[in-house]
């Protein structure tokens, strides 16, 4: 088998989705941890965008993780983790999607910037984004099983994992409360965390509140 390499961080909740894809596939690669405030010079080389995760599978390099989860469900047989059936597809990618534009990347404003009215508001708009999450639930979107696309665990369900787990820094340092009205969206978190692998490679709550207590300090 051609040699797999994920560079990552460990912290870093896009390199856990492709973690968490690796691990559902069955699939062995050896890490490398870049950090992210000292890359080093090779991997700027080697990284088009100088971001983590990448993955190289023998003369492959693969990048952005969405695509990353893809290509291993296409290279590598076991538990597929886009469906068969197109219209599903399209879900899965749409929600993918969702979870980059309105959880990671107002997070990521938030977690940049100094400014209290904009942390306002940005846990404001987190809040309706779960709300919003938790109405596709009860209109069906949970209706066929425990996962967000029914029966079978999909790329969907990697891509929001991880901001679930991470989200106790959010609630700690910034204030977001889940809104008490989101019973299936905690029902779907608590079933994907039971997951062998996410199990094996996930990280308790006090892993990430100690890390973002010294990061934000800084």
């Amino acid at each position: 088998m051609a040699l797999i390499e994920l560079y990552t961080a460990r912290l870093c909740p896009f390199a856990l989705r492709v973690r968490l894809a690796l691990a559902e596939k069955n699939v062995q690669a050896s890490e490398v941890e870049i950090d992210p405030q000292n890359k080093p010079a090779w991997f700027l080389e080697m990284s088009p965008l100088g971001k983590v995760p990448l993955l190289r599978h023998g003369a492959n390099l693969v990048w952005e993780s969405a695509v990353i989860c893809e290509y291993l469900d296409e290279a590598f047989s076991g538990i597929r983790l886009l469906p068969q059936d197109r219209y599903e597809r399209a879900r899965a990618r749409v929600w993918v999607k969702f979870a980059d534009d309105r959880l990671y990347a107002r997070t990521e404003a938030l977690l940049h910037s100094s400014d209290r009215k904009l942390h306002a508001a940005i846990v404001a708009e987190l809040a309706e984004s779960l709300r919003l999450l938790e109405r596709q639930a009860l209109a069906g979107a949970l209706r066929d099983g425990p996962y967000w696309l029914g029966a079978e665990l999909s790329v969907a369900d990697l891509a929001f994992y991880p901001w679930f787990e991470q989200v106790c820094v959010l609630e700690q340092y910034f204030g977001l409360q889940m809104p008490p009205e989101c019973h299936r969206l905690t029902a779907w978190r608590q079933a994907v965390a039971a997951r062998e692998a996410v199990q094996a490679i996930g990280k308790p709550p006090e892993f990430y509140l100690d890390a973002y207590r010294r990061l934000l300090a800084a």
